[in-house]
């Protein structure tokens, strides 16, 4: 069963530190997953602060995936490594697609970013990748689906179904491969309204790999220094 989304990011860096915590693992994933149900779903800071507050202590758990999620955009985005890696791709790329100038080359080198980052870990670490869909697989898409309509306060159907599209699509999986990274990134193309990317990208996808791996500790350390994603023990 294909999965189609609006974006692509690094579902498992964001997962990485808590992944012995299921549901709030399960937050992490929801920003993203919500809007690849319906772009209008937008879950907000100020909604996941409310749910902290349930006396469900389910909910509690999902909001707070949810807050380290919107947390940890908020200093990641903000990192020099990601600031000038981001402007390195989009200059890259208008040089390899002449005449684009506009908004593509920026945005796709932002979702680069993240999606190498998930490949590295995926690489190296199998078993976390592995951990990380043992866990999509043990909840239930219907639990996690009413619990983000309670945070939201309003209706996230379909979001089971894209719950477990996601859980058995694996496609985490192509972020290592050029070719099946580009068919991703062609759905993402078409989902937003911009141009698809020709297959003459696939050299310049394993430099632009090799230059997100260069600075792999800097991307994951927040700006007062310290490392924010101290490894899981192997099991």
């Amino acid at each position: 069963m294909q999965f189609k989304t609006a974006s692509l990011m690094n579902f498992l860096t964001h997962a990485l530190p808590i992944l012995d915590q299921p549901h709030v693992v399960a937050g992490t994933a929801l920003p993203d997953l919500l809007r690849a149900t319906d772009r209008q779903l937008r879950v907000r800071r100020k909604m996941a602060l409310q749910a902290q507050q349930a006396s469900d202590a389910l909910q509690q758990q999902i909001a707070t995936g949810i807050l380290r999620h919107i947390d940890d955009d908020h200093w990641f985005h903000t990192t020099a490594a990601f600031v000038e890696v981001n402007l390195q791709l989009a200059v890259q790329l208008r040089e390899r697609l002449p005449g684009d100038r506009g908004f593509r080359p920026m945005f796709l080198g932002h979702i680069l970013i993240e999606i190498f980052l998930d490949a590295v870990w995926i690489e190296q670490r199998p078993e976390l990748a592995a951990r990380y869909y043992q866990i999509f697989a043990s909840l239930p898409a219907d639990v996690i689906q009413d619990q983000a309509s309670q945070i939201m306060g309003r209706s996230t159907a379909p979001l089971a179904a894209t719950w477990q599209r996601f859980g058995e699509s694996r496609f985490l999986y192509d972020y290592s491969d050029r070719s099946s990274l580009l068919v991703r990134l062609n759905q993402v193309m078409r989902r937003v309204g911009l141009r698809e990317l020709p297959e003459s990208l696939l050299p310049w996808l394993a430099a632009a790999r090799e230059l997100v791996e260069s600075r792999f500790n800097e991307f994951l350390t927040k700006p007062d220094g310290s490392l924010h994603y101290p490894l899981p023990s192997q099991d």
